[in-house]
């Protein structure tokens, strides 16, 4: 990497931390120069303006939410093993050293919401990639039968979208120690509603039990194996 771009990096480290305390709007290229100890027009140079500053501060925060939380989760059995992974590095994402302040995204939603710009378009495109991502993996656990067929993708992750948005509210500023939780038992509720009756589940695999010294006698499914 050149020693450039190192610091541009550097800097928009530096920068989501900060933002994630002060907010967008309170972070000027002013105060992350002092921050970080350069000069504002050495700042300037790199970003510009202070619009542009935001936008590369969320363009940082999506590609380390994808490094943090998707990439890691599309590496679990797809269906709803694959969901809840998103779901447990998302609760995690929140509690990220360089996140001093809490979810970037969240803060940014209460300062960007009725602001028309290419800031509040960026966070846009982020959080809609993220319910599009939710979307899919519900739509997935549909198909692999862990969910039933009538179940509602975009309903389901909207659902559990606005709950995990509570636990950052309830969380963080109302410092509720159960918040986390209270969260996933209210994903759990959401989940379980999802899932078909339990004889129409695909059968789950586990290793055969130890042999008995009187083998048991095996019942017909009432339901066809899937295969």
């Amino acid at each position: 990497m050149a020693k450039g771009d190192r610091t541009r990096a550097d800097v928009l480290g530096a920068a989501l931390s900060l933002a994630s305390t002060v907010g967008l709007e309170g972070l000027t290229i002013g105060k992350l120069a002092e921050h970080v100890g350069m000069s504002k027009s050495g700042l300037f140079a790199h970003f510009s303006s202070k619009d542009n500053l935001g936008v590369a501060i969320l363009e940082e925060a999506r590609q380390r939410f994808v490094a943090l939380v998707v990439a890691p989760a599309l590496k679990y059995p797809r269906g709803e093993p694959r969901l809840r992974a998103l779901l447990e590095h998302w609760l995690a994402w929140t509690k990220s050293d360089f996140l001093p302040g809490g979810c970037i995204f969240l803060s940014a939603s209460a300062e960007l919401d009725d602001r028309p710009g290419a800031a509040r378009d960026t966070l846009v495109a982020s959080q809609r990639d993220w319910l599009g991502t939710l979307t899919g993996a519900a739509r997935i656990a549909i198909e692999e039968g862990h969910f039933r067929e009538d179940v509602d993708p975009e309903q389901l992750a909207m659902e559990i979208c606005s709950v995990s948005y509570g636990f950052h509210y309830l969380g963080r500023l109302l410092r509720d120690p159960k918040a986390e939780a209270r969260t996933k038992r209210a994903v759990e509720r959401i989940l379980a509603a999802a899932r078909p009756p339990a004889a129409a589940r695909p059968p789950t695999r586990v290793k055969p039990a130890p042999s008995a010294t009187k083998p048991s006698r095996r019942r017909k499914s009432a339901a066809p194996t899937r295969h």
